[in-house]
């Protein structure tokens, strides 16, 4: 394929770089990410949560992840700030008699002292002082993070030399966080896995999106580099990056 229809290929691509909620379905199939963590983010929070805990999962997302645990909805909290997802969690979780506000302060949670069991956070922020606030004794946070090292190589391959947008997300740091905040770390770990594309469009959609970790990312900026990742998919079927991850289960 010639380069200036893998251009507009790539620039149609470019152009439906939009999410609501926390959606990769227009990639399935096209990538790959995730499957060999050494923890189940979903099994660890079911080892600590019962029916008869409040909830709250902070930096919920579209509600997708929250949803999924089936926790009785009055039992159960949310908080989300970006607009387009705290629209759809209006729409989907209000309803349902979930407990949901806006917030984008991770450190004034619109919610009482001692009011939560338990605390979720994927891949959100977090104030580890705040979480104290709001657990009751005995309480515990759990989070799975995105690490520093996130995708690095792949920003390399079109970004060179772009600085690492939160640089203090790595376990050992977190931890000591936590500790100084006066949590009891129960239980962590850290992993590097493998991310898989097999397409460029599937990487210029994900990179738009993804756009703390690529920013300034475009395909007319990044075009001759995208040639190079085209070029080293058409003879090995895909290119692959790596991910960064750690997960805390910390108990005040």
């Amino acid at each position: 394929m010639n380069a200036d229809l893998l251009r507009k290929r790539w620039k149609q691509e470019e152009e439906q770089a939009h999410i609501r909620g926390w959606d990769f379905s227009h990639i399935d199939g096209r990538y790959e990410e995730g499957a060999d963590l050494p923890w189940d983010y979903k099994a660890v929070i079911r080892k600590y949560l019962r029916k008869d805990m409040m909830l709250l999962d902070y930096d919920t997302g579209g509600g997708e992840f929250l949803l999924s645990l089936g926790h009785p909805p009055d039992k159960t909290a949310a908080a989300e700030g970006y607009p387009p997802n705290v629209s759809l969690c209006r729409e989907r979780l209000l309803p349902l008699g979930i407990d949901f506000k806006e917030c984008s302060d991770p450190a004034q949670i619109p919610w009482p002292d001692a009011y939560f069991d338990i605390i979720i956070n994927r891949h959100g922020d977090f104030v580890p002082e705040e979480l104290y606030r709001l657990l009751k004794p005995g309480g515990v946070f759990i989070t799975q993070q995105v690490g520093s090292d996130n995708d690095r190589d792949l920003v390399e391959m079109v970004l060179p030399g772009i600085p690492k947008p939160f640089p203090h997300n790595n376990l050992t740091e977190q931890r000591k966080a936590f500790a100084d905040a006066g949590f009891e770390i129960v239980y962590a770990d850290e992993a590097y896995g493998r991310i898989r594309f097999y397409d460029v469009g599937a990487f210029v959609w994900f990179a738009r999106v993804i756009e703390w970790e690529f920013p300034g990312f475009s395909v007319d900026r990044c075009f001759d580099r995208l040639l190079e990742i085209q070029r080293v998919i058409e003879k090995e079927g895909k290119i692959e990056g790596t991910t960064h991850r750690y997960i805390i289960v910390a108990r005040k």
